[in-house]
C-alpha cells in the first residue's frame, strides 16, 4: 500500500473535528472529505466519509480490516501534526 499527496486542510474546531484530509492511494485513487476528530484520552480518529439515505448513513467508503486502517491513520496524522506544528495555522490563530 502506498499513500501519496496528503492534503490536510486545518478547521476552526467544533465538535471533536479539527481538519479534513485527503490523500492518493496506490497511485490510482483519489480519497478525500476524511475527518481528523480528537479523542477524547487524547490523539486524533479518522472518520470516513458517509450519506444520509433516508433515516440510514450508508458509509461511501472506509478502510475494511484494522492493520490498513492503522496504516492510513498513521500516515494522515503524521501529516496533521507536521502541518499543525509548521504550517500558519495554529490553535491561536483559531481564537483559542
Amino acid at each position: 500500500m502506498k499513500i501519496t499527496e496528503i492534503q490536510i486542510i486545518p478547521i476552526k474546531p467544533q465538535n471533536g473535528l479539527v481538519a479534513f484530509a485527503s490523500f492518493v492511494l496506490n497511485e490510482s485513487l483519489y480519497l478525500g472529505s476524511i475527518g481528523i476528530l480528537t479523542r477524547p484520552e487524547g490523539g486524533y480518529r479518522l472518520v470516513y466519509p458517509t450519506k444520509k439515505v433516508g433515516e440510514r448513513n450508508i458509509n461511501i467508503f472506509h478502510p475494511i480490516n484494522k492493520v490498513f486502517a492503522k496504516s492510513i491513520e498513521k500516515e494522515v496524522i503524521k501529516e496533521f501534526e507536521d502541518v499543525m506544528k509548521n504550517d500558519r495555522y495554529s490553535e491561536n490563530s483559531f481564537g483559542k
